[in-house]
């Protein structure tokens, strides 16, 4: 991990690791060397300006690159690829906004969900239930992750409404999965 990572874990009494948080000795926290030497040597491009930064200056270069910050202001905000099949929301779950199961703040979509866990709640140990997931047809109110900001980072980077037919079982959205992927080859 880098320092920034793994900081706020070293400032609690009893550290856990950012990733499966297990705790761990932080005299026994060792700097990887020859992953910083290599971060300092290796040189890549810009997504912006094209200019080669080494690794470990990207972060902050990209961070003032007048270019990268020129794209992000011009960047669409996200619309789904294709049109969705489903219908208005009526009498169904609300499965836009959420609420943060550490504070009860209310009305965070998905992303702010993270950003706002992340910020608020990263050295928070105790076990949640998936606000996101309790939501969804399939989920299980009652379940609670062990690592809830993990599961987040990786099971919900992305909106369901985009890709799920709430309307069909599991089997049948396999099935229709594999007919399109089959159409398009």
């Amino acid at each position: 991990f880098c320092g920034e990572c793994l900081q706020p874990c070293l400032q609690v009494p009893s550290p856990l690791c950012p990733l499966c948080r297990v705790p761990f000795d932080p005299k026994k926290v060792e700097k990887a060397s020859s992953l910083e030497k290599q971060l300092s040597s290796y040189k890549a491009p810009c997504r912006g300006c094209s200019k080669k930064v080494t690794l470990a200056k990207m972060r902050s270069h990209v961070s003032s690159c007048a270019k990268v910050q020129e794209q992000m202001a011009n960047c669409p905000k996200f619309v789904p690829v294709v049109p969705t099949s489903q219908p208005i929301p009526s009498n169904i779950p609300n499965r836009s906004t959420f609420v943060c199961p550490y504070c009860g703040a209310r009305n965070l979509d998905q992303q702010e969900l993270v950003k706002h866990c992340m910020e608020n709640h990263r050295n928070d140990p105790n076990k949640v239930v998936c606000p996101v997931c309790s939501a969804m047809p399939w989920g299980d109110p009652s379940y609670k992750s062990a690592n809830f900001l993990q599961h987040l980072l990786h099971r919900h980077k992305f909106s369901y409404d985009t890709f799920v037919d709430y309307n069909i079982d599991e089997e049948a959205a396999l099935q229709a999965a594999l007919a399109l992927s089959l159409s398009e080859n």
